[in-house]
C-alpha cells in the first residue's frame, strides 16, 4: 500500500470528526526535502484553525503508524479555490464549473485551455470553449484544475 493510501486511511476519520473532508493526500519531494500534505475542504471554506486542529490530531497518528521511514515535513492545507481535479468524483462534483486544462503539448498554440467542464469519462476531459466543445485524451492532459473567475 502506498504511503498516501496508508495516511488517508487513518487521517480521513480524524479530518471528518473535525467537520471537514479530506480532499487529497500528497507525498512529494521538493528540492532535497520531502513533504506530506493533507488537503482539506469544508462548506464555507477552511481556515487556519481547521488546519491547526487537524494537524495536531493527525501528528500523533503519524508517529504511531510510522508510514514514512525518512525525515519529512507534515502540513495540513486548504484544498484551495483553484484545486486540481484528480478523481472521477471530483469531475462529477464540479461539472459545469470553470476549469483550466493544462496540456503536455499545445493545442492550437495553447498549452492551457480555459473552459467550462462539460464531460469526463475514462480519463477523457471535455470542456466548452465559447461555442466549441473540445475533448482531450488522458494522455494529452497534464492537469485539470478549477478556475476562479472574477
Amino acid at each position: 500500500m502506498k504511503i498516501t493510501e496508508q495516511v488517508e486511511a487513518f487521517a480521513r476519520p480524524v479530518v471528518e470528526r473535525h467537520g471537514c473532508s479530506l480532499w487529497d493526500v500528497e507525498y512529494v519531494r521538493e528540492g532535497s526535502e520531502r513533504f506530506l500534505r493533507l488537503y482539506i475542504d469544508k462548506d464555507g471554506g477552511v481556515d487556519i484553525t481547521d488546519c491547526e486542529a487537524i494537524s495536531r490530531a493527525v501528528d500523533p497518528l503519524l508517529d504511531e503508524h510510522d508510514p514514512i521511514g525518512e525525515p519529512y515535513h507534515f502540513e495540513v492545507c486548504s484544498a484551495g479555490l483553484e484545486r486540481a481535479l484528480k478523481r472521477p468524483g471530483d469531475f462529477e462534483r464540479f461539472m459545469g464549473s470553470p476549469v483550466m486544462v493544462k496540456l503536455y503539448r499545445p493545442h492550437n498554440g495553447l498549452k492551457e485551455i480555459p473552459g467550462i467542464l462539460r464531460g469526463y469519462a475514462d480519463g477523457k476531459v471535455t470542456v466548452e470553449l465559447g461555442k466549441e466543445q473540445l475533448t482531450f485524451e488522458k494522455s494529452q492532459v497534464a492537469l485539470v484544475r478549477l478556475r476562479v473567475e472574477f
